[in-house]
């Protein structure tokens, strides 16, 4: 008896490690051959980025029927823009600070204040209703931006279809601020002054389907004030912007926008007159209205 009270404490602790270890949770280890969860990237190398998967044709409808009807020189600044999604709204709020300066002053001011951005993004400086637009809703403009990179293609098309709606239900025609040139192919869109732009305003579900009974058809589509580019906004590569749609080549500068997945971290397009990105730092040196 007296041995057995000696045992008795032992057996105890045992039993109690017996219940404790059926009790825990059983955490199964991957095989050897498999890669962690997630392991976090060198120092010097940025996290991999993956194109998202392919958007339908309805889908790319619906991405693109907010800027469809853009004059095509602005629907091709936009297209690049927003392929540099994450600098958007650091100059959307840039633009509207200094909305009060137009053509080649807002162009001294950019210069000034050594802004760091791309130049396709710079090109959208003189509209701040567009970057507005752009900055609010920063999942569209990457999905925007997304779909250049990798359906440029499938993008165009979608403009054109919705265009050709458009047009064919009378909402879509020239008027003193736009040129629409049909020749049965495709449908372009042109300022009637290069130098002069109007951002057309309009509801995509109204104008992308047939007229309601009484509907003023000619009332549909609106267009904003009057923006001014500057001759040095050619830098920028405003007066050769524009598309190749039986190629479907974007144009900036008369030449193809190339940037893609692939090459989207080195890619410089050939302006004819490039913009040089400022070795200083960003600063504010001149004074803007609303300051205190």
């Amino acid at each position: 008896m007296k041995s057995y009270s000696k045992i008795l404490p032992a057996i105890l602790a045992f039993s109690l490690a017996t219940v404790a270890l059926a009790q825990a949770p059983i955490v199964r280890q991957p095989p050897s051959d498999s890669p962690p969860p997630y392991a976090a990237p060198p120092a010097n190398q940025p996290p991999a980025q993956q194109p998202l998967p392919p958007m339908s044709p309805q889908q790319l409808d619906r991405l693109v029927n907010r800027i469809a009807l853009y004059p095509d020189p602005l629907l091709a600044q936009t297209l690049t823009a927003a392929t540099y999604w994450d600098e958007i709204p650091d100059a959307a709020a840039w633009s509207s600070e200094h909305s009060y300066l137009k053509g080649d002053a807002l162009s001294q001011a950019m210069q000034a204040d050594n802004l760091p951005w791309d130049p396709s993004v710079l090109a959208l400086l003189p509209f701040p209703s567009v970057l507005d637009m752009m900055a609010h809703d920063p999942d569209w403009t990457g999905r925007l931006g997304n779909a250049v990179l990798g359906q440029r293609a499938d993008v165009m098309d979608a403009v054109q279809r919705l265009r050709r709606e458009a047009r064919g239900y009378g909402y879509l025609a020239s008027n003193s601020d736009i040129d629409v040139i049909d020749d049965g192919g495709y449908v372009e869109i042109q300022p009637f002054n290069p130098y002069l732009y109007y951002v057309p305003l309009y509801d995509p579900l109204i104008v992308f389907g047939p007229p309601r009974p009484g509907l003023f058809v000619g009332g549909v589509i609106r267009f904003g004030p009057a923006v001014t580019l500057g001759v040095s906004f050619g830098r920028f590569g405003w007066f050769g912007a524009g598309f190749g749609w039986g190629s479907h080549a974007l144009l900036i500068d008369h030449r193809p926008w190339l940037r893609t997945y692939a090459n989207r971290g080195v890619y410089a397009h050939p302006y004819a007159h490039p913009y040089v990105r400022p070795a200083a730092p960003r600063e504010e040196r001149h004074d803007f209205r609303g300051r205190r």
